[in-house]
């Protein structure tokens, strides 16, 4: 990957939204216990192994640092985010819509990735999005579940092309 900056355009409400849905996330990896049994977490951790023993040994010795990075990554979005112009109070203020541009160096548009990603892995936990046959498109319960996926691929995509 080369020393450029990719730029990110979003509109002052996705940029306030995706504080709202990066801190949420946050939130949760931060208040993760081990064996707490939330499903979230648990995608977030997968096994490594099938054994059950193997598994819990990997988990036990690999958990605090994989939710440590994923921490550390959603708080590297945010900051980027900081300087986001805050929404308006009224709803229907065109400014709204108004473009905000986010700058992402390599690494921390490789944060922005494995944030994008994990927050969706948690999203489909909870909508209980397991396979393609399990997501509406029509149904808007998915909204910000593909909003973030549009989001991450054009992501994807930007980095691609600097490749």
């Amino acid at each position: 990957m080369t020393d450029r900056v990719i730029v990110m355009e979003l509109a002052r409400l996705e940029a306030a939204h995706l504080v709202g849905i990066v801190g949420q996330f946050l939130e949760l990896v931060s208040d993760a216990a081990p064996d707490d049994g939330d499903p979230a977490i648990g995608r977030l951790v997968p096994p490594a192994y099938t054994d059950e023993r193997d598994a819990r040994e990997f988990r036990d010795l690999t958990e605090t640092h994989l939710l440590d990075r994923r921490r550390t990554d959603a708080g590297v979005v945010l900051a980027s985010l900081a300087d986001a112009p805050e929404i308006p109070d009224d709803p229907d203020d065109p400014a709204l819509m108004e473009s905000v541009e986010v700058r992402l160096d390599p690494e921390v548009a490789q944060a922005w990735l494995r944030t994008l990603a994990a927050v969706r892995l948690v999203l489909a936990t909870r909508l209980g999005i397991t396979g393609p046959e399990d997501h509406d498109p029509d149904n808007p319960r998915f909204g910000i579940y593909d909003w973030l996926g549009y989001r991450l691929d054009g992501l994807v995509s930007a980095l691609d092309d600097e490749a």
